[in-house]
């Protein structure tokens, strides 16, 4: 697996568009909007801009002068997110004394759209960010698509991983109908009808019926509005015809059966997307792996749950450097809360 790295990039035009609607925000007389306008501003102040393969990428680095032994883990977003959807989840993190890394996608968030979406150059990416950085141990946390480009990733750079968190992610059963149905559906879906909704209360209210089971402030339902406008139409179409073909599918038993690595499968039971049960029936297949049900919680939990989502993979870097890690694995392999 080769990659390229370029010198630091510009800002994106995605990015200097919302960093000018952060400013009309601050001068808002509403409180409320006033304050979260400050909470982003300080967040994007950690934002870099790097140019991977020839596309430029935006990630969120909390601690880029974090010593050597500052646990460090790269937070991978799903299908249709951006980076924002882990920012609750990454100030948990941060609070606990870990380095949280989380970048956009190409074509999703603040970062410029590319040609190849499949998951060998999405892997690509991230061996080009991870070199950048300098990083020679880390640990990994994704979800939905994330965790396929993880998990894709894995297979190669297993020796400097030092842990796996997956979040909604499992078996997913496939045919040649549905190979070629998905690519085609799940964009209208997402491209045609849900990007088309203005109103952030009618996006909340899809939500709720479809893919979460608890509430959330309006400002993460913003994140999930933002996660619509900022991607682009053929991110969305590209990365689903990836996902959906069968080698993909199919293929995920024997990549995590080829880990020796702590892999946690975290899942909801109110997931409608990916059924609790898929993600058990992948878990099965870890060599040392951990299975998390979350009885009320649906697909989307970094937004739904993002301290207990902390608090998991927390609890994954502290087994993983523990010297008893292997009897916990072997003990302790399935767990609902």
């Amino acid at each position: 697996m080769t990659s390229h790295v370029d010198a630091d990039a510009a800002p994106t035009e995605k990015f200097l568009l919302y960093q000018r609607e952060i400013a009309e925000r601050l001068n808002s007389r509403n409180l409320r909007t006033h304050r979260y306008a400050l909470y982003e501003q300080s967040l994007i102040q950690k934002s870099h801009f790097i140019r991977l393969n020839g596309v430029v990428h935006h990630y969120h680095d909390s601690h880029p002068d974090a010593p050597a032994d500052m646990p460090t883990i790269i937070l991978i977003h799903g299908w249709d997110c951006w980076w924002m959807w882990w920012h609750e989840v990454i100030a948990h993190l941060n609070q606990s004394g870990v380095r949280t890394i989380a970048y956009d996608l190409k074509g999703h968030g603040w970062s410029d759209e590319g040609t190849d979406y499949s998951l060998h150059a999405l892997s690509l990416d991230l061996h080009a960010l991870v070199q950048h950085l300098g990083l020679k141990r880390y640990h990994i946390a994704a979800f939905s698509l994330g965790s396929f480009v993880a998990l894709n990733y894995a297979q190669q750079f297993e020796h400097e991983i030092g842990s796996l968190t997956f979040f909604n992610f499992g078996i997913f059963p496939n045919s040649a109908q549905l190979e070629k149905v998905i690519p085609t559906v799940i964009p209208f879906i997402f491209d045609k009808f849900l990007r088309k909704i203005k109103v952030w209360w009618l996006i909340y209210a899809y939500a709720r019926l479809t893919l979460a089971r608890n509430h959330t402030t309006k400002e993460n339902i913003l994140v999930g509005v933002n996660s619509l406008r900022f991607i682009s139409g053929k991110a969305i179409r590209e990365t689903a015809k990836a996902l959906a073909k069968r080698e993909v599918t199919e293929s995920l038993p024997k990549q995590i059966a080829n880990l020796s690595i702590p892999v946690l499968l975290v899942a909801g039971k109110g997931d409608q997307v990916v059924r609790w049960k898929h993600t058990k029936a992948l878990y099965e297949y870890a060599k040392r792996g951990r299975f998390e049900l979350i009885k009320k919680c649906g697909h989307l939990i970094t937004l739904e749950l993002p301290q207990k989502t902390a608090e998991l993979i927390l609890s994954q870097i502290k087994l993983a450097s523990s010297p008893s890690e292997v009897t916990l694995l072997g003990s302790e392999k399935t767990k609902s809360c």
